[in-house]
């Protein structure tokens, strides 16, 4: 019999505090491009990366950038700059989503989301209401070899914003957690070959694209009570892959799962898990040790907050939780869609520690490290 994924978090219940280091990334101030978020770690040629997206003021608005900084200590980073500047589409100026690093033979890349607002929906440079009104969807890729200079970017040819970059299963392929599709290529440069796949009906695959509101298409079509989005997935060593899934709205406060049998190239149909959630992205990986993580806000009832890691030894139960961090934040600089004091962190283990990257208030963007040997 099949067991749900629980991850057995009490609120109510007094949890360790983890020793972590802390360091800011960047801080806006008033008047600058003020709306970080959906930030990626990686290690690379002996120094650390970090993208984040990055607006003037409000969430995914047009114009929407991605930043780059580098650190070859983790705790001084360079002054961020543009990985892809704002960029001039068909209808409307484009908004640009950091989709997270890959690496391959010598090459660090970074995936970027892009789509633009129908014309209807662009009012004084603005959109009229965000999620909707999308159009050109698409997931390039630029790389560098150097860390310094980097290519030009190259279209992957699906119509992707992901939630996280590709990540590896044990046959080597590789697989993006997206919203509603999770594409798969067997060509481990991560560079060409990807196919569309995931939890979206059969019959709208020829016009699927997968998006911040393409998800609730899907909703509608399936009669789901909830909106399912923000996968983040592991794999078993029954091979077996967990796509976890955000719920979003409020008929749920526990995360969703999807599974594959079969390396990914095709999912069941989506079950509530035991596992709960604040209605927010999350990540999960693997320790050293062999145990799996989540990283994320499971508090039902948190602003975002506390920022949690919690261990299960077989993947299916999560009974170890710690807190990383639990100081409530509000945001400094007025915008739309922002608060939420630890958003959509992402995780990265190396060297012996394990890095936690996110967004404070949708603002700040700050990176924590934790000695793995202390968990």
């Amino acid at each position: 019999m099949n067991r749900k994924i629980t991850n057995l978090y009490s609120p109510d219940k007094k949890r360790p505090k983890l020793y972590s280091e802390q360091v800011y990334i960047y801080k806006p101030k008033e008047g600058d491009w003020s709306y970080s978020h959906h930030q990626s770690i990686s290690y690379f040629n002996g120094k650390f990366y970090a993208i984040w997206s990055n607006g003037r003021k409000d969430e995914d608005d047009i114009g929407q950038r991605v930043l780059l900084s580098v650190s070859e200590n983790f705790y001084n980073w360079s002054e961020p700059k543009p990985l892809i500047n704002s960029q001039n589409g068909k209808y409307s100026t484009g908004v640009l989503t950091a989709a997270g690093f890959h690496q391959f033979e010598g090459k660090l890349i970074a995936y970027i989301g892009y789509y633009e607002y129908k014309p209807e929906n662009v009012e004084n440079g603005h959109y009229k209401e965000i999620g909707t009104g999308h159009i050109n969807i698409s997931l390039y890729a630029v790389f560098t070899e150097d860390g310094e200079t980097w290519s030009e970017p190259i279209d992957m040819g699906i119509p992707v914003v992901p939630n996280h970059g590709p990540q590896p299963t044990s046959s080597g392929r590789l697989i993006i957690s997206g919203n509603i599709s999770f594409p798969y290529t067997d060509d481990r440069s991560g560079l060409s070959g990807w196919k569309m796949t995931g939890i979206y009906p059969e019959e709208m695959k020829e016009h699927i694209y997968d998006d911040s509101e393409s998800f609730k298409f899907v909703q509608s079509k399936m009669n789901w009570p909830v909106g399912l989005c923000e996968g983040s997935f592991y794999q078993t060593d029954d091979k077996k892959l967990h796509m976890l899934l955000r719920a979003n709205g409020s008929n749920s406060s526990m995360l969703w799962v999807t599974q594959s049998v079969d390396d990914g190239t095709t999912w069941s149909e989506p079950i509530e898990t035991n596992f709960s959630d604040n209605d927010t992205k999350f990540h999960f990986g693997r320790l050293p040790s062999g145990k799996f993580y989540y990283v994320g806000s499971p508090d039902p009832m948190g602003n975002r907050c506390p920022l949690v890691l919690s261990i299960s030894n077989d993947g299916i139960v999560f009974d170890q939780h710690f807190i990383i961090a639990d100081k409530e934040y509000t945001p400094r600089i007025q915008g739309l869609y922002k608060g939420g004091s630890y958003g959509y962190p992402h995780t990265l283990v190396h060297d012996g520690y394990l890095y936690i990257i996110c967004s404070i208030c949708k603002e700040d963007v700050v990176a924590f490290r934790i000695p793995c040997d202390t968990l």
